[in-house]
């Protein structure tokens, strides 16, 4: 009896141990988003909902090296990373959870989610950015650098300047263009691109930018909301670089301008499924959006949802053409673009 008793004890204990927990309302946020205008988004979601938002900063690859150190044991419910490559390569990894969410479904086109499965969706777009060309306009014309594929043209020899090839900003590109061109084309395209080059890759966007202005390069790629940052600067450097410099939104006349994303993931051994998914669908509410793309000049990716930024609309991006190929190519192709740059020598 007195073990039986004892028995009772601990069952009791654990049936109010997991009563606790399935009350329990709160969600576990890694995040590589730093932006100050996230801070109401986060409030507004405890607020309507009651969920109190745990979060753990980090940057991209911080995150994922973290999770998959804490395995099983991980406290994650939701991942907030910021590149399509980033997502598609934790997802290879096994770190999300598919999920199924009808709301979702219905706000976020398909283009912009891992591919679909039966068992849900990995990973999900919440906002977008414009992978565009910066030109010099004493050197060359929109009409040279229209599209992607004239940055391997030999007229632009000795112009061009991007980041390091292995970026995730510009695997992501480089996934779909050779998606969209085939492998031999795509791989050709590259070696010309590597072929034009002004100098070895190096830096980052806003130092592309800064390059053409001061004439090292003709030519350069750059996500949207780095030229934004810029014409929004008050400092009269900032200002001088983008009285230099043009911007193209490339391949509008074809296949649309390349868009990457911040987007989220439920982490696989979350805690709080429910909470997760509540939080996931929060984030492609109108509110929502307009803080998460607006924090970061970003566009908003929810279906019929505008977002009202001065910047993006003096650079003209507030009506272009986006490209359709879904991002769960990126995933497909990693691997083999990779490849594809350690043979062209695109370092």
């Amino acid at each position: 009896m007195r073990q039986f008793a004892k028995l009772s004890i601990v069952f009791a204990a654990i049936a109010t141990s997991l009563g606790v927990q399935a009350q329990e309302k709160v969600l576990n946020l890694y995040s590589a988003r730093h932006y100050q205008t996230d801070e109401a988004m986060y409030e507004q979601f405890t607020k309507t909902t009651g969920i109190k938002i745990n979060r753990v900063d980090a940057d991209d690859a911080g995150i994922i090296a973290r999770l998959k150190a804490e395995g099983a044991a991980s406290p994650a419910d939701v991942i907030l990373l910021v590149d399509a490559a980033r997502l598609a390569s934790a997802d290879s990894q096994g770190l999300f959870l598919p999920i199924k969410s009808a709301k979702l479904d219905d706000a976020i086109p398909a283009n912009l989610r891992a591919d679909a499965t039966k068992d849900g969706v990995t990973w999900t777009g919440f906002s977008t950015r414009a992978r565009v060309i910066v030109y010099d306009p004493s050197r060359l014309k929109a009409e040279d650098v229209a599209t992607y594929e004239q940055l391997a043209d030999p007229k632009l020899k000795g112009m061009v300047c991007t980041r390091s090839g292995s970026h995730p900003y510009n695997l992501s590109l480089f996934a779909t263009v050779v998606e969209r061109m085939g492998d031999a084309k795509g791989e050709a395209w590259l070696k010309g691109v590597v072929d034009n080059m002004a100098r070895a890759p190096k830096g980052g966007d806003t130092d592309q930018i800064k390059a053409v202005a001061s004439g090292e390069c003709g030519v350069a790629l750059s996500n949207s909301y780095y030229v934004a940052r810029l014409l929004k600067s008050t400092k009269p450097e900032d200002r001088a670089v983008m009285e230099k410099v043009r911007i193209v939104f490339p391949n509008q006349g074809t296949t649309g301008t390349h868009v990457n994303i911040a987007g989220a993931a439920v982490a696989k051994n979350a805690k709080h499924l429910d909470n997760a998914i509540a939080f996931m669908e929060y984030l492609s509410s109108p509110f929502a959006q307009d803080y998460f793309a607006n924090g970061n000049n970003e566009f908003a990716a929810a279906k019929g949802v505008k977002i009202d930024n001065p910047a993006l609309k003096a650079m003209g991006g507030d009506h272009f053409k986006a490209e359709q190929i879904p991002l769960g190519v990126v995933a497909k192709n990693l691997t083999k673009v990779q490849q594809m740059l350690d043979r062209v020598g695109y370092k």
